[in-house]
């Protein structure tokens, strides 16, 4: 039996490495069926939620597909016309606007209250959030920026010193990853998340709500926009 234990952490590099290896390593073809996601929770020692990410990651980017009520299955990430990604998205489309807008919705307020509860030790570990996302960001490893953005959000979250707000946001990125997963995934996406995660940080040092909340909403909304784009973008290109 194929059995390693790794840190108990949520989604990371290590993870995604490990299932890629699994597949190697246990020789499987395109179009076999792959471990169970309970399967995999028992084999690697770590949270469904870990596995759950790292399976849409390698989802993404072509190395399996899921099948909803049947499991997952081997893909092929270099097969010509693969277009793992984009199809991903497509199928997601409506589950995606539905996570956006609930995000624009608390995300939005959620900055606007940590901009009048944040003291300065939030604000110091925003900073920290922020700066170790824009050194990394040139690598463009979306497995790594996608933690990072969540460390950035749940942050907020806690600034806001509402335990009850706090939780919700801490479940939303725990079942519902998908925006961090799609939005992070799309070529240039990164970079604007920089520039868009220092403009809500400016607004919270300033103690300035109203700006905070529209610079989140404004993060948000340009996030959904870019993935949307890349999907007319890769169907324009394909005709």
């Amino acid at each position: 039996m194929y059995i390693v234990a790794i840190k108990k952490i949520r989604l990371s590099d290590q993870v995604v490495q490990e299932l890629k290896a699994m597949i190697a390593e246990k020789h499987y073809k395109t179009g076999d069926k792959f471990y169970s996601e309970n399967e995999l929770t028992h084999l690697l020692g770590v949270s469904r939620s870990s596995i759950r990410e790292a399976i849409r990651l390698l989802e993404v980017s072509g190395h399996v597909k899921v099948h909803q009520g049947k499991g997952i299955y081997i893909a092929d990430p270099d097969r010509p016309g693969n277009g793992a990604f984009t199809r991903w998205l497509k199928e997601n489309e409506a589950s995606l606007a539905e996570v956006f807008e609930m995000r624009i919705i608390i995300d939005s307020k959620a900055a606007a209250y940590a901009s009048t509860k944040a003291d300065q030790a939030d604000i110091d570990k925003l900073e920290e959030i922020c700066t170790r996302f824009r050194e990394r960001a040139e690598a463009e490893n979306p497995a790594e920026m996608i933690k990072l953005d969540e460390e950035f959000h749940l942050q907020l979250a806690r600034s806001t010193k509402n335990r009850a707000l706090y939780l919700i946001m801490k479940t939303m990125t725990q079942s519902l990853d998908e925006g961090w997963v799609s939005s992070l995934s799309v070529p240039g996406r990164i970079k604007k998340s920089v520039l868009e995660h220092c403009a809500i940080l400016d607004a919270i040092q300033h103690h300035d709500a109203a700006l905070a909340e529209r610079k989140m909403e404004e993060h948000l909304t340009n996030a959904l926009a870019d993935i949307r784009k890349s999907m007319d973008m890769t169907e324009e290109a394909s005709r």
